[in-house]
């Protein structure tokens, strides 16, 4: 049975998806110092990738202390997104890693399975964060870990 997305950001996913996707933030934050932000927008405009850096430094993701920010953002409508990983982790990933990731997330989102595709890519960010930041005794939630909207 397909699912019937709204097109409105907020209600994009069901409350037990939003659960899913907070789950693997909190578990994937729990073993790094990174921080790994969701944002979902309606429309996105043509380059989604100038906008997504927009998006990113406006929510604050580019002040983190060591620069190991990652956005994941979706364009609700046109079920287009990108990854974006702050200047101290895009440094230090292995060639090819965020490629992976955005085809392991694209294989579940052509299933209609966003919230797994999220999760995924989510756990997937938080082993590779935990290898370059592992998480500290002392270490702060420097941004919220909840899916924002615009």
């Amino acid at each position: 049975m397909k699912i019937v997305r709204s097109s409105e950001p907020v209600l994009f996913f069901s409350k037990k998806e939003k659960e899913k996707i907070l789950h693997a933030i909190e578990a994937a934050e729990g073993k790094t110092s990174g921080e790994i932000r969701v944002h979902l927008e309606r429309k996105v405009k043509d380059d989604i990738m100038a906008h997504a850096k927009e998006v990113f430094e406006r929510m604050g993701m580019a002040k983190t202390e060591r620069r190991n920010g990652v956005l994941i953002f979706m364009g609700v409508k046109s079920k287009r997104f990108v990854v974006i990983g702050d200047q101290g982790i895009h440094e230090q990933v292995p060639a090819g890693f965020w490629d992976e990731v955005v085809s392991e997330m694209t294989s579940c989102f052509r299933r209609d399975e966003f919230a797994e595709g999220l999760s995924r890519g989510i756990l997937k960010i938080g082993e590779q964060l935990a290898q370059i930041f592992p998480h500290e005794v002392g270490d702060v939630n420097e941004l919220s870990d909840g899916i924002s909207y615009s």
